[in-house]
């Protein structure tokens, strides 16, 4: 509910109001039949933001859309008021394509801050091929606005979005051929940007 995120936001700002490196996303996916920017999100993101900023005025603050973070064409024609406050884009490349890179398109044309914090090269279930194609285009995209982004998922789990295979049980130190398909990608991308 409204009021245990409330709950825990104060909390949690008391604990890290000092430190510098804490971003606060105090929705993942808001979603469901009934879910809107205008009327279910935003105001739910008013009054949580307005719990923080009376501990914390200057921690970064992501706010999610409704449809899983993907309705940022909502939020463009009403954003939030205040500062240090971005919001959440979440896609998979092998299920979300042109249409909601369009959305996107809307917020960056006004002016909105974004972070993608969750996406993947896989299909939205987390699971099945990359396609490497559409992961093209969204990193064009990204590169051009200069948003970051958060690859979901850092496990060997036995699934397309993991970037450590399957049978690999270490923390760290991974090879290239410990990597899965999904990882190879991320690292050569990375390494060549």
């Amino acid at each position: 509910s409204k009021d245990q995120a409330i709950t825990f936001f104060t909390n949690i700002a008391m604990q890290f109001k000092n430190s510098s490196n804490v971003i606060y996303e105090i929705c993942n996916e808001p979603n469901g039949a009934d879910v809107t920017w205008q009327d279910t999100v935003k105001p739910y993101a008013e009054e949580v933001i307005n719990a923080i900023r009376a501990i914390d005025t200057k921690a970064i603050i992501a706010v999610g859309s409704s449809t899983w973070s993907q309705d940022l064409d909502k939020v463009a024609v009403s954003p939030l008021t205040g500062n240090n406050l971005v919001y959440t884009l979440h896609f998979y490349a092998a299920t979300h394509k042109q249409k909601l890179r369009n959305k996107l398109q809307v917020a960056l044309d006004a002016g909105l801050p974004v972070l993608v914090t969750e996406c993947g090269m896989c299909a939205a279930n987390g699971d099945g091929a990359i396609d490497t194609v559409e992961a093209a285009h969204w990193l064009t995209l990204l590169n051009q606005y200069k948003v970051g982004f958060v690859i979901w998922q850092l496990s060997n789990k036995a699934e397309g979005a993991s970037l450590i295979k399957n049978d690999v049980d270490k923390l760290t130190g991974w090879t290239d051929d410990e990597l899965t398909e999904h990882g190879k990608w991320l690292v050569d991308t990375l390494r060549h940007a």
